[in-house]
């Protein structure tokens, strides 16, 4: 039987930085405002790059970390909200782009949860058998679909790409999965709306810019999402201490704070970046894995157990138990 293992990691941001001293130059909002409710201090936003050209680089890092060739690759998976079309898929581009003649390509829209709901997937590929290797990489360009003039959402994103190399392994590295849907709570976060517009139909509403209810995307995350990773753990028969590192997603450091206590878990196993890089979506979750192995909090290879966790729009959720 073949497995999947996690082989190499990485993620790369556009070079610009916008402070909330910046956004406080063109909306009304000051830095104090923002960091107390957010913790957030900073994002990274294009100047010219888009979703497909962050993913782009992501599978070159990883390429090159791992001294694969592009033709090896067997499929590329992106997750993402903010395609640079619709058709061709992002991950056509980026196939495109890096040379992967031999690899299948297409995206994932699961939101803030899309990265795992992606990773899920491409793990089932390779147990499969037919398949080897693959990159799945989360990749956003959410400010193109902010409205700039709201401070309650235009304050919480920004953009960058974070992915892995997915190879086959001789032992199991995937423990345990839980992901999930809510679309009864589907007007919690909305974006991208596209109304009917032929001359056979009734005129439909657009609606491009991401809208959010924020008390209640809190108040699910603590109580549902908390609950799933519980659940999750313990279906992958560990206790919530005997893991080593959760990574969920970056939306608010208050809620990480918050899931913590709801789980039981010491607050220092949830490591968090939303400082710098704010809420990037799909990508949240995959520039957190690769910025702890960049730091050394994790390892590649140390069969540490690890929690990765994202959850939104969708209502969507998703709790991988896996050994890196």
């Amino acid at each position: 039987m073949s497995y999947a293992k996690i082989s190499q990691v990485a993620h790369y941001v556009p070079e610009q930085i916008i402070t909330n001293d910046n956004l406080s130059q063109i909306m009304d909002t000051n830095d104090e405002w923002i960091k107390t409710r957010t913790g957030i201090e900073r994002r990274h936003i294009s100047r010219n790059q888009t979703t497909s050209d962050l993913a782009a680089e992501v599978a070159k890092k990883l390429l090159v970390k791992s001294g694969l060739a592009a033709e090896e690759l067997d499929f590329i998976l992106i997750a993402t909200i903010t395609p640079d079309s619709n058709m061709p898929s992002t991950a056509a581009r980026v196939q495109a782009a890096i040379g992967a003649t031999n690899a299948f390509a297409m995206d994932i829209v699961a939101a803030c949860s899309g990265f795992i709901f992606a990773l899920a997937t491409a793990e089932k590929f390779i147990r499969s058998g037919p398949y080897k290797k693959g990159l799945v990489i989360g990749s956003e360009t959410l400010s193109k679909i902010v409205d700039w003039s709201d401070r309650s959402t235009a304050v919480l994103f920004g953009d960058g790409a974070g992915g892995v190399l997915l190879e086959e392994a001789e032992q199991q590295h995937f423990l345990a999965e839980s992901i999930h849907s809510d679309g009864s709570c589907a007007s919690s976060l909305v974006s991208g709306v596209v109304g009917l517009s032929s001359p056979f139909s009734e005129l439909g509403e657009n609606q491009p810019f991401l809208t959010m209810e924020g008390r209640s995307i809190f108040d699910f995350a603590v109580r549902r999402v908390s609950k799933s990773i519980k659940e999750t753990v313990e279906k992958a028969g560990f206790s919530v201490n005997e893991i080593d590192t959760y990574l969920l997603h970056q939306a608010n450091v208050r809620l990480l704070d918050k899931m913590a206590k709801k789980m039981g878990v010491d607050r220092e196993k949830l490591p968090a970046n939303m400082m710098e890089y704010g809420n990037t979506s799909a990508a949240s979750v995959p520039i957190l894995l690769s910025e702890c192995v960049d730091k050394n909090l994790l390892t590649l290879g140390s069969s540490q157990k690890v929690v990765l966790c994202g959850f939104g729009g969708g209502l969507t959720w998703g709790t991988l138990i896996v050994t890196i």
